[in-house]
């Protein structure tokens, strides 16, 4: 991989991370801690609010994942070894790397 081909990747690489940055922002006030006054909502309300809390702090954990497989592909760069699949050591083909620049493995070691 050349150059300017990392230095696209480190851009799209980037973009993502500031994506992941601003959908925690957005995502903070669903992870509140829930009142569980009976007063101010109903039983029904009160079930739905923990839902939606229980699902924000799901999201939460997955964008903290991709976060991780994402700064794990900024290290592989300054290893060199960005772009290369780690079980067979072929490149992964571009095209993948653009869907998903945290893939590790090619097509066919990611299929089994």
């Amino acid at each position: 991989m050349n150059d300017a081909e990392q230095a696209r990747f480190r851009a799209l690489i980037a973009a993502r991370l500031k994506e992941l940055e601003g959908a925690d922002e957005r995502g903070r006030s669903g992870q509140k801690t829930v009142d569980l006054d009976q007063q101010s909502i109903g039983r029904l309300s009160r079930q739905d609010a923990l839902q939606n809390q229980a699902m924000a702090k799901a999201t939460q954990v997955r964008r903290e994942a991709e976060r991780t497989r994402l700064r794990a592909a900024l290290a592989r760069m300054e290893e060199g070894e960005f772009g290369y699949c780690e079980d067979c050591g072929e490149a992964i083909a571009p095209g993948r790397l653009e869907l998903d620049p945290g893939a590790t493995r090619c097509v066919e070691c990611a299929r089994g």
